[in-house]
């Protein structure tokens, strides 16, 4: 789809174009390809970077999970804004997103945290996430306890869930020879994208 600048700028739907350049890349990249690097602020603007996982990629935005008490979460909740950055060596390609962000709805953080694996549901509960711990055996022992509160079913914590990236621009970038790359710029003005060519 990128290969061609012209086939860029004419794209009515940037996130669609996201979507399938994920899916391309998941085909060849030896590891997870929906590792995305989530850059966060402060409210007096220092920023944080930390690589999540896309788990969702839809018309209204770019879907991940965490704690909401983690150092991200704070940090979302103080300045709700945030950027992402895929980055695929295998295909050339890299796609930056920034917006605000919201949290998705409780069912569908309900939805996700029951069909991640037992041992992940349990460390939802025993990892307070980006707090100091005195050491690994605090965990360990954390994780006992949550194992015997939940011998059954693990609900989701009501700390912990999902939040969407609504994006207000992208850039899809392509690898080209020579450092040449091409670069197609989306801004959503007035609810519909605008796109511009910018220089490598």
């Amino acid at each position: 789809m990128l290969g061609a600048m012209d086939a860029m700028m004419n794209l009515v739907d940037p996130l669609a174009a996201v979507a399938e350049l994920l899916a391309a890349a998941a085909a060849v990249c030896p590891h997870d390809a929906s590792r995305v690097a989530l850059a966060t602020a402060t409210r007096d603007g220092r920023p944080s970077v930390r690589y999540v996982l896309a788990k969702e990629i839809d018309a209204r935005g770019v879907v991940f999970y965490t704690s909401y008490a983690s150092r991200k979460g704070r940090e979302l909740e103080e300045n709700p804004f945030a950027a992402l950055a895929f980055h695929w060596w295998e295909t050339g390609v890299q796609v930056r997103l920034e917006g605000p962000i919201e949290r998705v709805s409780a069912e569908e953080s309900d939805a996700y945290f029951a069909s991640r694996p037992r041992g992940s549901r349990i460390g939802a509960w025993a990892s307070p996430q980006s707090a100091v711990i005195p050491d690994r055996a605090f965990l360990e022992a954390r994780v006992r306890e949550v194992e015997a509160r939940y011998e059954g079913d693990v609900p989701r914590p009501d700390t912990w869930g999902g939040y969407r990236l609504v994006p207000e621009r992208i850039e899809l970038w392509q690898d080209r020879v020579s450092r040449l790359h091409d670069r197609a710029f989306f801004e959503r003005v007035d609810g519909r994208w605008r796109c511009e060519r910018l220089a490598p």
